[in-house]
């Protein structure tokens, strides 16, 4: 993960842009990059979807995502695994497992 954040924070460095890459902008960015990816699939069955559009857009909000979590100086394997401990208690496996519903409906 440094080495991504690394090569983005350089990229975004060499153009001067840090002064854009705010939470809130990144923030926006990552819901704009997320919205493309939704659009590789609309009208689509999920298999008919441009794989070559899905990876780039894929890639757009990772590098937002990390840039984000590096604007507030989170581990980002810290967070992820932190958040999997949460769901882990919230869906276990004996109610969760093959279903869909919300833990609050298992």
């Amino acid at each position: 993960m440094d080495e991504l954040i690394d090569q983005l924070k350089q990229f975004r460095d060499e153009r001067d842009w840090q002064q854009f890459h705010n939470p809130k902008d990144l923030a926006l960015a990552l819901s704009i990059e997320s919205g493309e990816l939704l659009e590789a699939f609309l009208w689509k069955a999920p298999e008919e979807a441009d794989r070559e559009k899905v990876k780039e857009e894929l890639a757009d909000v990772f590098a937002f995502a990390l840039l984000l979590a590096d604007a507030y100086d989170f581990d980002v394997r810290e967070i992820v695994l932190d958040k999997i401990g949460k769901n882990a208690k919230k869906y276990p496996v004996d109610k969760a497992r093959g279903t869909s519903r919300k833990y609050n409906e298992l």
